[in-house]
């Protein structure tokens, strides 16, 4: 299975064959969690059902836990993570909505979770396949949010997470997503990072405040009514807020262990362009083939795509933008606000009232894991080069690949 790849600094890499799934799969492996607690459901049963069989070859020391449902898979991590180990589960789409009352808890009770989500629609109709409507119904959890492009950056991400998560600035869980099907079932040559290296870098889980450390007790999920309630979420939102000058402390540490450049936005062809697309995930890939094409032609295209969603990088994401004449920003999710999708809501606000700031419209796409297309990422360019000379936007918000 494993092919030796080329040596970087001394250490050896290996190249797989693998799909974004077992990508996943092969990093909690070399992580090796004390604790997984999970349940299937596709598009992301091979995560589970690959590290069960590390699992059961003996390949990890991890205890698996088998749970009846999302609900007590989220409950099960939650147990583990406040007893003191590290612990991961993984989850996707009605998984994910089902594991909701507990997700609130794992976040408020400062436990740093990881939990790969391959991004799948939510019912109703019912669907299995692509679109970002899971997660970004957790939005708003206190969870934190990495997005993947390929199966190379959902592996790697997963790595990151971890040291993030276990931060003693942050200790906040982490979700890790990347899209159904497409990332997760495609099959790609990802780089595996050398087993040690991986184990040196994430260290040794230092647990803070563990409700198994009976000299020190403590208490976990109290009622907190009025006179607290409040003074608590603001100490989520003031570390969600300065977790913003740590991460990027985090990412350099892993670029110069791991010969890497991952950073919270990755900028595409875009320091001098006019007209850029702002998107998250597999379809930054379809949006670089684009840009490349129109570049071919004379037009200043380029990309902007956020790894990070939580924390948002706002004053990243308008360094960025700051110049250009016209954006769209691609949701792969329906807010059912009337005015947007998410990214694109939280892209405007960083934007707003900012000198020299372009004119910014939404795309929403993909819904239910319809494909988009390279012509359709060139359609959407010939319109911001339309906005662009007239400083005029037809329609806010466009359905692209809809029928009408």
């Amino acid at each position: 299975m494993y092919k030796d790849g080329k040596r970087r600094k001394g250490k050896m890499s290996k190249y797989i064959a693998i799909a974004g799934d077992q990508a996943a799969a092969e990093a909690m492996r070399q992580i090796e969690p004390d604790v997984v607690a999970a349940y299937p459901i596709t598009p992301q049963t091979e995560i589970v059902m690959t590290f069960s069989q590390f699992v059961a070859d003996g390949k990890v020391k991890t205890e698996m836990i088998p749970v009846e449902s999302e609900h007590s898979a989220m409950s099960a991590c939650v147990g583990s993570a406040a007893a003191g180990v590290r612990t991961m589960t993984a989850t996707s789409a009605n998984g994910l909505a089902f594991m909701w009352e507990i997700v609130y808890i794992a976040a408020s009770t400062r436990l740093p979770i990881v939990m790969p989500v391959v991004n799948r629609a939510l019912s109703a109709p019912i669907n299995i396949h692509c679109d970002h409507s899971d997660t970004m119904g957790a939005r708003d959890s206190g969870w934190l949010q990495i997005y993947s492009e390929n199966a190379q950056e959902a592996y790697e991400n997963i790595i990151l997470a971890v040291k993030i998560a276990e931060n003693e600035n942050i200790l906040l869980p982490i979700m890790v997503c990347q899209d159904g099907f497409i990332t997760s079932h495609a099959v790609e040559k990802v780089e595996i990072f050398d087993d040690k290296k991986v184990k040196d870098f994430i260290g040794e889980y230092k647990p803070r405040q563990p409700l198994l450390d009976v000299d020190n007790p403590v208490t976990y999920g109290p009622l907190d009514l009025q006179d607290y309630y409040f003074e608590h979420k603001r100490q989520q939102s003031e570390t969600i807020k300065n977790s913003l000058k740590v991460i990027p402390e985090v990412i350099a540490e892993f670029n110069k262990t791991f010969n890497r450049k991952c950073d919270l936005v990755e900028e595409y062809k875009l320091n001098d362009a006019e007209i850029a697309i702002v998107v998250l995930s597999s379809t930054a890939g379809t949006v670089k083939v684009a840009v490349d094409k129109l570049r071919e032609r004379g037009i200043k295209a380029g990309l902007l795509m956020p790894r990070f969603f939580r924390p948002f990088p706002a004053a990243r994401i308008v360094r960025s933008l700051r110049g250009k004449k016209a954006v769209c920003v691609l949701d792969r999710a329906e807010s059912f606000s009337g005015h947007g999708g998410p990214l694109f809501n939280e892209t405007r606000s960083a934007m707003y009232n900012q000198e020299d700031a372009p004119i910014i419209k939404n795309g929403i796409y993909g819904l239910g894991g319809r494909d988009i297309f390279v012509e359709d990422i060139e359609r959407v360019f010939v319109d911001l080069i339309n906005i662009a000379k007239t400083g005029k936007v037809k329609s806010l918000v466009d359905y692209i690949g809809v029928r009408q």
